[in-house]
């Protein structure tokens, strides 16, 4: 497993991140339905043991509930994990000393002294410009509390403006975490993949496997049927399960050729663009060991450029 550095010179970690949204999430993820603490621990501990050690959170997963998890579980290992969690800029956040408050109360509940790496979850501050942010994390950086800054949901333009004004502080923005996947891939299109590259910032992809379309679990055909936010999203339905279904084949292909699951592919795909760490979400250590299977392995280069072109759509 070939280790990445966050941007130019932030934490090393796994080329592979465990996401945790749905770690205490009930709105979402119908968390204490069918999975609870114990699944969550399992998971963590399988996350280890497959040497995949970089963890994402936000002080608004499950309400701090995420974080509390980790921070348990890291209690219980020796092991270095690497941990990156998000600031909300609410509405009610408009000094340099809400965003030290929201850091303090976010290592709280990780049982840490320092984050390796803490992003700003969007863009959008309301009243706290991103001057005030980004001096901010700079001086926690200074403090020593924050391994490396990063954002999250930000453009081309905006990713630039962040730098800039880091850059003034000797501080390198390291990420920018955006929904990235071969069917969602408008980060290239918008400019966001370029200008990450120029700029040396790493792209963390989110929703990777696009909500569980690229797992090749729902088709035309399937008796899988959506559940959640999936009823409600237009891609699960007839219409947006045949448009995906080339795509769907190709990976198929592949994952017969490796033996391999489609969603392993999709996943090895977005590590092959470079620079690029998928956030796979896990509610379990089934979930962890799926998508662990994405590592030790690479596509040719051909099969790179075949997906990049059965996916073109979703530019």
């Amino acid at each position: 497993m070939e280790n990445l550095t966050l941007g130019q010179n932030g934490p090393v970690v796994t080329p592979l991140c465990i996401g945790t949204w749905a770690w205490g999430d009930k709105l979402f993820w119908n968390y204490g339905n069918a999975y609870g603490p114990e699944q969550l621990q399992e998971a963590f501990t399988a996350a280890l043991e497959a040497g995949i050690t970089f963890f994402d959170t936000a002080e608004i997963y499950g309400m701090g509930l995420s974080e509390k998890f980790l921070g348990q579980f890291l209690q219980q290992t020796q092991q270095p994990v690497q941990i990156a969690t998000k600031f909300g800029p609410l509405p009610w956040r408009f000094t340099a000393q809400s965003v030290s408050d929201a850091l303090t109360a976010s290592l709280k509940r990780l049982q840490l002294e320092r984050i390796a790496l803490y992003q700003v979850h969007w863009p959008f501050a309301f009243f706290l410009s991103q001057e005030t942010l980004m001096n901010a994390l700079a001086d926690e950086v200074k403090e020593g509390r924050i391994g490396a800054v990063g954002v999250s949901n930000y453009s081309a333009e905006q990713m630039r403006d962040a730098h800039q004004i880091l850059a003034a502080r000797g501080v390198p923005l390291a990420v920018n975490q955006v929904r990235y996947s071969l069917l969602t891939r408008q980060i290239e299109s918008k400019g966001i993949l370029a200008t990450a590259r120029e700029l040396g910032v790493t792209i963390l992809a989110y929703s990777p496997l696009a909500q569980g379309l690229l797992t090749g679990k729902y088709s035309i055909d399937s008796v899988e049927t959506p559940t959640g936010a999936r009823k409600i999203d237009p891609r699960f339905k007839k219409e947006g399960l045949q448009k995906i279904a080339p795509v769907i084949s190709l990976l198929r292909n592949f994952g017969e050729k490796y033996d391999r699951t489609p969603a392993q592919v999709a996943l090895n795909w977005l590590i092959a663009q470079g620079n690029v760490i998928p956030i796979a979400g896990v509610k379990t250590a089934e979930h962890v060991r799926q998508n662990a299977g994405a590592l030790g392995w690479k596509l040719s280069d051909d099969e790179i450029g075949e997906l990049e072109l059965v996916s073109r759509s979703w530019l």
